[in-house]
Protein backbone atom coordinates (compact mmCIF):
# COMPACT_ATOMS: atom_id res chain seq x y z
CA UNK A 1 0.00 0.00 0.00
CA UNK A 2 1.54 3.25 -0.58
CA UNK A 3 2.23 5.81 1.34
CA UNK A 4 -0.60 8.70 0.10
CA UNK A 5 -3.26 5.45 0.38
CA UNK A 6 -2.22 5.50 3.91
CA UNK A 7 -2.35 9.04 4.48
CA UNK A 8 -5.50 9.46 2.93
CA UNK A 9 -6.85 5.99 4.76
CA UNK A 10 -5.83 7.46 8.19
CA UNK A 11 -7.29 10.71 7.52
CA UNK A 12 -10.80 9.24 6.93
CA UNK A 13 -10.67 7.49 10.56
CA UNK A 14 -12.67 9.12 13.06
CA UNK A 15 -11.79 8.11 16.68
CA UNK A 16 -14.79 6.56 18.75
CA UNK A 17 -16.25 8.07 21.39
CA UNK A 18 -15.24 6.79 24.94
CA UNK A 19 -18.90 6.09 25.99
CA UNK A 20 -19.87 4.22 22.15
CA UNK A 21 -17.01 2.45 22.39
CA UNK A 22 -17.39 1.14 25.77
CA UNK A 23 -20.67 -0.30 24.56
CA UNK A 24 -18.30 -1.59 21.67
CA UNK A 25 -16.38 -3.66 24.23
CA UNK A 26 -19.00 -4.86 26.17
CA UNK A 27 -20.10 -7.09 23.32
CA UNK A 28 -19.59 -10.94 24.07
CA UNK A 29 -20.78 -14.52 22.87
CA UNK A 30 -23.31 -14.52 25.30
CA UNK A 31 -24.74 -11.25 25.23
CA UNK A 32 -24.31 -9.28 21.40
CA UNK A 33 -24.91 -5.73 21.99
CA UNK A 34 -27.35 -4.70 19.05
CA UNK A 35 -30.53 -3.34 19.72
CA UNK A 36 -33.65 -5.49 17.76
CA UNK A 37 -36.21 -3.77 15.85
CA UNK A 38 -39.35 -5.60 14.87
CA UNK A 39 -41.72 -3.61 12.27
CA UNK A 40 -44.99 -5.26 11.37
CA UNK A 41 -46.82 -4.04 8.17
CA UNK A 42 -50.80 -3.97 7.23
CA UNK A 43 -49.92 -3.99 3.75
CA UNK A 44 -46.71 -4.77 1.27
CA UNK A 45 -43.86 -3.37 1.06
CA UNK A 46 -42.82 -1.13 -2.06
CA UNK A 47 -39.04 -2.68 -1.93
CA UNK A 48 -37.84 -0.13 -5.07
CA UNK A 49 -39.27 2.62 -2.40
CA UNK A 50 -37.76 1.20 0.55
CA UNK A 51 -34.79 0.81 -0.85
CA UNK A 52 -34.55 5.09 -2.35
CA UNK A 53 -35.88 5.60 1.54
CA UNK A 54 -32.58 3.59 3.05
CA UNK A 55 -30.08 5.46 0.72
CA UNK A 56 -32.00 9.01 1.28
CA UNK A 57 -33.14 9.64 5.02
CA UNK A 58 -30.59 6.52 6.38
CA UNK A 59 -27.42 6.86 4.25
CA UNK A 60 -27.22 9.87 2.68
CA UNK A 61 -28.02 11.46 6.12
CA UNK A 62 -25.69 9.31 8.84
CA UNK A 63 -22.63 8.37 8.07
CA UNK A 64 -21.97 5.49 10.78
CA UNK A 65 -24.36 3.63 8.49
CA UNK A 66 -21.84 3.35 5.89
CA UNK A 67 -18.90 2.85 8.33
CA UNK A 68 -16.83 0.20 9.74
CA UNK A 69 -15.28 0.05 12.70
CA UNK A 70 -11.59 -0.29 12.31
CA UNK A 71 -9.10 -1.66 14.69
CA UNK A 72 -5.76 0.07 15.01
CA UNK A 73 -2.84 0.03 17.92
CA UNK A 74 -5.59 -1.07 21.08
CA UNK A 75 -7.71 2.40 19.22
CA UNK A 76 -11.02 1.85 17.50
CA UNK A 77 -12.32 3.79 14.76
CA UNK A 78 -14.65 4.80 12.31
CA UNK A 79 -13.87 4.53 8.58
CA UNK A 80 -16.11 4.82 5.54
CA UNK A 81 -16.30 0.88 3.95
CA UNK A 82 -14.88 0.77 0.43
CA UNK A 83 -16.79 -1.77 -0.21
CA UNK A 84 -20.45 -0.13 1.24
CA UNK A 85 -23.56 -1.25 -0.27
CA UNK A 86 -27.45 -1.61 0.37
CA UNK A 87 -27.24 -5.12 -0.55
CA UNK A 88 -24.98 -6.14 1.94
CA UNK A 89 -26.90 -4.81 4.56
CA UNK A 90 -31.00 -5.40 3.39
CA UNK A 91 -31.37 -9.28 3.01
CA UNK A 92 -34.86 -11.06 1.43
CA UNK A 93 -35.30 -13.39 4.13
CA UNK A 94 -37.29 -16.61 2.86
CA UNK A 95 -41.06 -16.70 5.10
CA UNK A 96 -43.71 -19.12 4.54
CA UNK A 97 -47.02 -16.79 2.82
CA UNK A 98 -49.17 -18.51 4.94
CA UNK A 99 -46.75 -18.13 8.26
CA UNK A 100 -48.35 -17.16 11.81
CA UNK A 101 -47.05 -15.20 14.80
CA UNK A 102 -44.99 -17.93 16.26
CA UNK A 103 -43.41 -18.39 13.39
CA UNK A 104 -42.27 -15.10 12.92
CA UNK A 105 -41.28 -14.46 16.48
CA UNK A 106 -39.28 -17.98 16.28
CA UNK A 107 -37.53 -16.28 13.10
CA UNK A 108 -37.03 -12.68 14.68
CA UNK A 109 -35.22 -15.21 18.03
CA UNK A 110 -32.91 -16.97 15.53
CA UNK A 111 -31.97 -13.48 13.50
CA UNK A 112 -31.32 -11.46 16.78
CA UNK A 113 -28.85 -14.32 18.18
CA UNK A 114 -27.03 -13.65 15.24
CA UNK A 115 -23.71 -11.14 15.50
CA UNK A 116 -23.34 -8.63 12.93
CA UNK A 117 -20.13 -8.93 10.22
CA UNK A 118 -17.42 -7.15 12.18
CA UNK A 119 -15.56 -5.90 8.47
CA UNK A 120 -19.00 -4.22 7.46
CA UNK A 121 -21.02 -1.33 8.82
CA UNK A 122 -22.75 -2.75 12.34
CA UNK A 123 -26.05 -3.36 11.04
CA UNK A 124 -28.87 -5.10 9.06
CA UNK A 125 -32.26 -5.29 7.75
CA UNK A 126 -34.07 -8.98 6.93
CA UNK A 127 -36.91 -8.03 4.89
CA UNK A 128 -39.88 -10.69 5.13
CA UNK A 129 -41.99 -9.75 1.96
CA UNK A 130 -44.93 -11.63 2.64
CA UNK A 131 -45.98 -11.66 6.29
CA UNK A 132 -49.67 -12.94 6.63
CA UNK A 133 -51.54 -9.62 4.44
CA UNK A 134 -48.12 -7.07 4.57
CA UNK A 135 -44.94 -7.51 5.22
CA UNK A 136 -42.28 -7.56 8.30
CA UNK A 137 -38.61 -6.12 8.99
CA UNK A 138 -36.46 -7.73 11.45
CA UNK A 139 -33.87 -4.90 12.43
CA UNK A 140 -30.43 -5.12 14.18
CA UNK A 141 -28.18 -2.31 15.12
CA UNK A 142 -25.01 -2.27 17.26
CA UNK A 143 -25.39 -0.36 20.46
CA UNK A 144 -21.89 1.51 19.23
CA UNK A 145 -23.65 3.55 17.00
CA UNK A 146 -26.24 4.86 19.06
CA UNK A 147 -28.40 4.21 21.87
CA UNK A 148 -32.18 2.88 21.96
CA UNK A 149 -34.24 5.81 22.14
CA UNK A 150 -32.50 7.82 19.55
CA UNK A 151 -32.16 4.58 17.16
CA UNK A 152 -36.49 3.99 17.57
CA UNK A 153 -36.96 7.94 16.61
CA UNK A 154 -34.23 7.34 13.32
CA UNK A 155 -36.62 4.30 12.08
CA UNK A 156 -39.49 6.62 12.39
CA UNK A 157 -37.96 9.01 10.87
CA UNK A 158 -38.04 6.15 8.02
CA UNK A 159 -41.92 6.62 7.92
CA UNK A 160 -44.44 8.86 6.77
CA UNK A 161 -48.03 10.48 7.91
CA UNK A 162 -49.35 8.95 4.91
CA UNK A 163 -49.57 6.10 1.99
CA UNK A 164 -48.77 9.02 0.09
CA UNK A 165 -46.46 11.48 2.22
CA UNK A 166 -46.70 15.00 2.03
CA UNK A 167 -45.11 15.83 5.46
CA UNK A 168 -42.04 14.54 7.41
CA UNK A 169 -42.99 16.06 10.68
CA UNK A 170 -43.69 13.06 13.86
CA UNK A 171 -45.63 13.29 16.73
CA UNK A 172 -43.93 11.62 19.21
CA UNK A 173 -45.21 10.87 22.52
CA UNK A 174 -44.34 13.32 25.56
CA UNK A 175 -41.62 11.15 28.09
CA UNK A 176 -43.25 9.44 30.96
CA UNK A 177 -42.26 11.28 34.07
CA UNK A 178 -39.14 8.50 35.11
CA UNK A 179 -36.11 8.07 37.49
CA UNK A 180 -34.04 11.56 37.33
CA UNK A 181 -36.16 13.45 35.12
CA UNK A 182 -35.83 16.62 36.81
CA UNK A 183 -32.36 16.64 35.96
CA UNK A 184 -32.11 16.98 32.42
CA UNK A 185 -30.30 20.28 32.51
CA UNK A 186 -27.53 19.28 34.47
CA UNK A 187 -27.47 15.78 32.78
CA UNK A 188 -26.93 18.05 29.65
CA UNK A 189 -23.66 19.31 31.05
CA UNK A 190 -22.34 16.41 32.17
CA UNK A 191 -22.09 15.33 29.40
CA UNK A 192 -20.60 17.63 27.87
CA UNK A 193 -18.05 18.14 30.81
CA UNK A 194 -17.93 15.24 32.60
CA UNK A 195 -15.46 16.85 35.24
CA UNK A 196 -18.64 18.76 36.75
CA UNK A 197 -19.18 15.53 38.53
CA UNK A 198 -16.93 16.04 40.65
CA UNK A 199 -17.93 19.49 41.00
CA UNK A 200 -20.88 18.22 41.54
CA UNK A 201 -19.83 16.09 44.97
CA UNK A 202 -18.32 18.68 46.18
CA UNK A 203 -21.36 20.61 46.40
CA UNK A 204 -23.56 18.38 48.24
CA UNK A 205 -25.09 16.33 45.26
CA UNK A 206 -24.38 13.27 46.79
CA UNK A 207 -22.73 11.53 43.43
CA UNK A 208 -20.38 9.89 45.59
CA UNK A 209 -23.43 8.60 47.74
CA UNK A 210 -24.96 6.97 44.28
CA UNK A 211 -21.79 5.76 42.66
CA UNK A 212 -21.08 3.86 46.82
CA UNK A 213 -24.63 2.83 46.73
CA UNK A 214 -24.72 1.22 43.61
CA UNK A 215 -21.03 -0.70 44.00
CA UNK A 216 -22.10 -1.53 47.38
CA UNK A 217 -25.74 -2.68 47.22
CA UNK A 218 -26.19 -6.21 47.43
CA UNK A 219 -26.83 -8.45 44.64
CA UNK A 220 -30.54 -9.49 43.31
CA UNK A 221 -31.75 -12.81 45.43
CA UNK A 222 -30.60 -15.53 43.05
CA UNK A 223 -33.79 -16.85 40.95
CA UNK A 224 -34.29 -18.37 38.28
CA UNK A 225 -34.05 -15.05 36.17
CA UNK A 226 -30.37 -15.32 35.99
CA UNK A 227 -27.90 -18.82 35.16
CA UNK A 228 -25.82 -19.40 32.94
CA UNK A 229 -26.30 -18.13 29.15
CA UNK A 230 -26.32 -19.54 26.00
CA UNK A 231 -26.43 -16.46 23.55
CA UNK A 232 -29.33 -18.00 21.94
CA UNK A 233 -32.30 -16.02 22.36
CA UNK A 234 -35.80 -16.19 22.52
CA UNK A 235 -37.97 -13.00 21.90
CA UNK A 236 -41.79 -12.67 21.30
CA UNK A 237 -44.57 -9.63 21.87
CA UNK A 238 -48.18 -9.10 22.87
CA UNK A 239 -50.80 -7.54 21.03
CA UNK A 240 -51.36 -4.53 20.95
CA UNK A 241 -53.46 -2.55 24.16
CA UNK A 242 -55.12 0.85 24.54
CA UNK A 243 -52.85 3.42 25.80
CA UNK A 244 -55.81 5.65 27.65
CA UNK A 245 -56.79 2.45 29.63
CA UNK A 246 -53.44 2.46 31.17
CA UNK A 247 -53.70 6.29 31.73
CA UNK A 248 -56.98 5.78 32.96
CA UNK A 249 -55.52 3.48 35.44
CA UNK A 250 -52.67 6.07 36.83
CA UNK A 251 -54.80 8.41 37.19
CA UNK A 252 -57.68 6.75 39.63
CA UNK A 253 -54.70 6.28 41.64
CA UNK A 254 -52.47 9.19 41.31
CA UNK A 255 -49.63 7.25 39.00
CA UNK A 256 -47.54 7.95 36.39
CA UNK A 257 -48.20 5.61 33.37
CA UNK A 258 -44.76 4.72 34.10
CA UNK A 259 -45.38 3.80 37.39
CA UNK A 260 -48.26 1.69 35.99
CA UNK A 261 -46.66 -0.33 33.22
CA UNK A 262 -43.45 -1.02 35.68
CA UNK A 263 -46.08 -2.54 38.35
CA UNK A 264 -47.25 -4.80 35.30
CA UNK A 265 -44.08 -5.87 34.51
CA UNK A 266 -43.40 -6.34 38.40
CA UNK A 267 -46.12 -9.11 38.13
CA UNK A 268 -45.14 -10.82 34.70
CA UNK A 269 -41.99 -11.70 37.10
CA UNK A 270 -43.68 -12.89 39.80
CA UNK A 271 -45.58 -15.07 37.68
CA UNK A 272 -42.55 -16.45 35.93
CA UNK A 273 -41.07 -17.19 39.46
CA UNK A 274 -44.23 -19.00 40.99
CA UNK A 275 -44.85 -21.40 37.79
CA UNK A 276 -41.61 -22.15 38.60
CA UNK A 277 -42.24 -22.67 42.59
CA UNK A 278 -39.98 -20.40 43.39
CA UNK A 279 -40.68 -18.64 47.24
CA UNK A 280 -41.07 -14.31 46.02
CA UNK A 281 -42.52 -13.40 49.38
CA UNK A 282 -40.80 -9.71 50.57
CA UNK A 283 -38.20 -10.07 47.96
CA UNK A 284 -37.52 -7.11 45.43
CA UNK A 285 -35.38 -7.74 42.55
CA UNK A 286 -34.08 -4.95 40.51
CA UNK A 287 -34.67 -3.83 36.17
CA UNK A 288 -31.62 -1.97 34.87
CA UNK A 289 -33.60 0.67 33.02
CA UNK A 290 -31.78 3.37 30.21
CA UNK A 291 -32.46 6.63 31.25
CA UNK A 292 -32.47 9.29 27.94
CA UNK A 293 -30.72 11.89 28.13
CA UNK A 294 -32.01 13.76 25.10
CA UNK A 295 -35.00 15.84 24.67
CA UNK A 296 -37.62 14.12 23.46
CA UNK A 297 -37.79 16.65 20.84
CA UNK A 298 -34.72 16.77 19.85
CA UNK A 299 -33.76 15.95 16.39
CA UNK A 300 -32.31 13.01 15.50
CA UNK A 301 -28.97 15.15 13.71
CA UNK A 302 -26.19 13.39 15.46
CA UNK A 303 -26.19 9.73 16.43
CA UNK A 304 -24.43 8.11 19.35
CA UNK A 305 -25.14 6.87 22.98
CA UNK A 306 -27.09 9.54 25.23
CA UNK A 307 -28.01 7.84 28.09
CA UNK A 308 -27.57 6.56 31.64
CA UNK A 309 -28.70 3.63 33.82
CA UNK A 310 -30.96 3.58 36.67
CA UNK A 311 -31.80 0.55 38.88
CA UNK A 312 -35.29 0.26 39.58
CA UNK A 313 -36.87 -2.10 42.69
CA UNK A 314 -39.67 -4.36 41.53
CA UNK A 315 -41.31 -5.65 44.83
CA UNK A 316 -42.30 -9.20 43.53
CA UNK A 317 -42.64 -10.20 46.83
CA UNK A 318 -46.07 -8.36 47.20
CA UNK A 319 -49.26 -10.44 46.42
CA UNK A 320 -51.92 -7.78 45.79
CA UNK A 321 -51.52 -5.75 42.69
CA UNK A 322 -51.98 -2.73 44.18
CA UNK A 323 -50.11 -2.34 47.09
CA UNK A 324 -47.24 -3.17 44.38
CA UNK A 325 -48.28 -0.63 41.94
CA UNK A 326 -47.82 1.66 45.54
CA UNK A 327 -44.68 0.25 46.17
CA UNK A 328 -43.26 0.73 42.50
CA UNK A 329 -44.41 4.53 42.49
CA UNK A 330 -42.70 5.13 45.92
CA UNK A 331 -39.88 3.70 44.56
CA UNK A 332 -39.96 5.87 41.41
CA UNK A 333 -40.19 8.71 43.43
CA UNK A 334 -36.69 8.17 45.24
CA UNK A 335 -35.18 7.78 41.86
CA UNK A 336 -36.42 10.44 40.30
CA UNK A 337 -34.10 12.82 42.65
CA UNK A 338 -31.43 10.57 41.97
CA UNK A 339 -27.90 10.84 40.25
CA UNK A 340 -27.95 7.53 39.83
CA UNK A 341 -27.71 8.43 35.38
CA UNK A 342 -25.28 11.19 36.28
CA UNK A 343 -22.73 8.37 37.53
CA UNK A 344 -23.54 5.99 35.03
CA UNK A 345 -22.78 7.80 32.39
CA UNK A 346 -19.67 9.19 34.25
CA UNK A 347 -17.83 5.66 34.50
CA UNK A 348 -18.60 4.75 30.57
CA UNK A 349 -17.16 7.68 29.34
CA UNK A 350 -14.34 7.25 31.68
CA UNK A 351 -14.27 3.52 31.17
CA UNK A 352 -14.59 3.79 27.87
CA UNK A 353 -11.06 5.55 27.59
CA UNK A 354 -9.52 2.78 29.71
CA UNK A 355 -8.11 -0.63 29.32
CA UNK A 356 -10.78 -3.09 29.10
CA UNK A 357 -10.40 -5.37 32.13
CA UNK A 358 -11.93 -2.54 34.29
CA UNK A 359 -14.65 -1.94 32.15
CA UNK A 360 -15.32 -5.96 31.90
CA UNK A 361 -14.95 -5.97 35.64
CA UNK A 362 -17.40 -2.66 36.59
CA UNK A 363 -19.75 -4.19 34.05
CA UNK A 364 -19.87 -7.41 36.25
CA UNK A 365 -20.82 -5.89 39.42
CA UNK A 366 -23.49 -3.30 38.15
CA UNK A 367 -25.25 -6.48 36.29
CA UNK A 368 -25.25 -8.32 39.44
CA UNK A 369 -27.31 -5.28 41.16
CA UNK A 370 -30.30 -6.48 38.24
CA UNK A 371 -31.80 -9.70 37.46
CA UNK A 372 -33.39 -7.93 33.78
CA UNK A 373 -32.96 -4.97 31.88
CA UNK A 374 -36.41 -3.08 30.92
CA UNK A 375 -37.26 -0.14 28.84
CA UNK A 376 -40.44 1.91 28.26
CA UNK A 377 -39.94 3.80 25.07
CA UNK A 378 -42.80 6.38 23.99
CA UNK A 379 -43.30 6.24 20.06
CA UNK A 380 -45.63 8.15 17.81
CA UNK A 381 -49.30 9.03 18.87
CA UNK A 382 -50.00 8.71 14.91
CA UNK A 383 -50.20 5.79 12.27
CA UNK A 384 -47.11 5.53 10.10
CA UNK A 385 -45.94 4.22 6.68
CA UNK A 386 -43.05 3.04 5.22
CA UNK A 387 -42.84 2.73 1.22
CA UNK A 388 -46.55 2.80 1.25
CA UNK A 389 -47.45 0.37 4.03
CA UNK A 390 -49.03 0.81 7.09
CA UNK A 391 -47.10 0.01 10.32
CA UNK A 392 -49.52 -2.14 12.76
CA UNK A 393 -46.66 -2.68 15.00
CA UNK A 394 -43.56 -1.65 16.43
CA UNK A 395 -40.87 -3.57 19.10
CA UNK A 396 -37.92 -3.08 20.07
CA UNK A 397 -35.36 -4.93 22.55
CA UNK A 398 -32.00 -3.22 24.02
CA UNK A 399 -29.36 -5.65 24.62
CA UNK A 400 -28.65 -7.07 28.06
CA UNK A 401 -25.22 -6.74 28.96
CA UNK A 402 -23.07 -9.04 31.57
CA UNK A 403 -24.64 -11.44 32.93
CA UNK A 404 -28.50 -10.56 32.83
CA UNK A 405 -30.47 -12.74 30.17
CA UNK A 406 -34.17 -11.06 30.13
CA UNK A 407 -35.24 -8.05 28.29
CA UNK A 408 -38.64 -6.61 28.78
CA UNK A 409 -39.69 -3.31 26.43
CA UNK A 410 -42.38 -1.17 26.40
CA UNK A 411 -43.41 0.70 23.57
CA UNK A 412 -46.31 3.33 22.68
CA UNK A 413 -47.73 4.02 18.99
CA UNK A 414 -50.67 5.18 17.77
CA UNK A 415 -52.76 5.35 21.06
CA UNK A 416 -51.60 1.74 21.92
CA UNK A 417 -49.13 0.06 24.01
CA UNK A 418 -46.81 -2.72 22.58
CA UNK A 419 -44.82 -4.90 24.90
CA UNK A 420 -42.35 -7.34 23.85
CA UNK A 421 -40.17 -10.16 25.91
CA UNK A 422 -36.61 -11.49 25.31
CA UNK A 423 -35.08 -14.21 26.86
CA UNK A 424 -31.68 -16.26 26.60
CA UNK A 425 -32.87 -20.03 25.51
CA UNK A 426 -30.88 -21.10 29.18
CA UNK A 427 -32.94 -19.21 31.23
CA UNK A 428 -36.64 -19.61 29.42
CA UNK A 429 -36.71 -21.80 26.49
CA UNK A 430 -40.00 -20.23 24.97
CA UNK A 431 -40.97 -16.88 25.04
CA UNK A 432 -44.20 -17.20 22.74
CA UNK A 433 -46.34 -17.41 26.15
CA UNK A 434 -45.00 -15.21 28.57
CA UNK A 435 -46.18 -11.70 26.42
CA UNK A 436 -49.87 -13.13 27.37
CA UNK A 437 -48.98 -12.97 30.91
CA UNK A 438 -48.46 -9.37 30.40
CA UNK A 439 -52.24 -8.55 29.02
CA UNK A 440 -53.27 -10.57 32.03
CA UNK A 441 -51.11 -8.93 34.65
CA UNK A 442 -52.74 -5.91 33.17
CA UNK A 443 -56.35 -6.61 33.60
CA UNK A 444 -55.64 -8.03 37.21
CA UNK A 445 -54.53 -4.41 38.61
CA UNK A 446 -57.54 -3.22 36.80
CA UNK A 447 -59.94 -5.19 38.07
CA UNK A 448 -57.95 -4.90 41.78
CA UNK A 449 -57.94 -0.74 41.67
CA UNK A 450 -62.04 -0.90 40.45
CA UNK A 451 -63.00 -3.34 43.49
CA UNK A 452 -60.91 -1.19 45.58
CA UNK A 453 -62.69 2.07 44.14
CA UNK A 454 -66.00 0.13 44.77
CA UNK A 455 -65.31 -0.75 48.52
CA UNK A 456 -64.05 2.61 48.75
CA UNK A 457 -67.06 4.09 47.35
CA UNK A 458 -69.50 1.89 49.30
CA UNK A 459 -67.85 2.47 52.55
CA UNK A 460 -67.94 6.41 52.16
Amino acid sequence: MSEETNLQENQNKEAMDSVDHAWLRMEGPHNLMMIGVVLIFEDRLDLDRFYDILQTRLIDRFERFSQRVVHENGHDYWQEDPYFSLDNHVIATAFPHTGSKEQLQTLASEIVSQPLENDKPLWSIHVIGHYQQGSALVIRIHHCIADGMSLVKLIMSLTDPSADPQSKQLCMEKPTEGAGSHHHESLRDLMAHPSHLIESMSHGLSGAEELAAITLRAGDPKTSLKGELSGKKTAAWADPFPLPAVKKLGKQLNATVNDVLMTVATGVLKNLLEQKSEDTDGKTLHAAVPFNLRPIDEPIDKLGNQFGLVLVPLPVGIEDPTDRLKAVSEGMQKLKNSYQAHVFFFLLQVLGKGPSFLEQTALDVLSKKASVVMTNVPGPKVPLYLAGAKLAQPLAWVPQSGDIGIGLSILSYNDQVQFGFIADRNLIEDASNICQLFLDEFKLLEAAVNNNLQTDSEVN
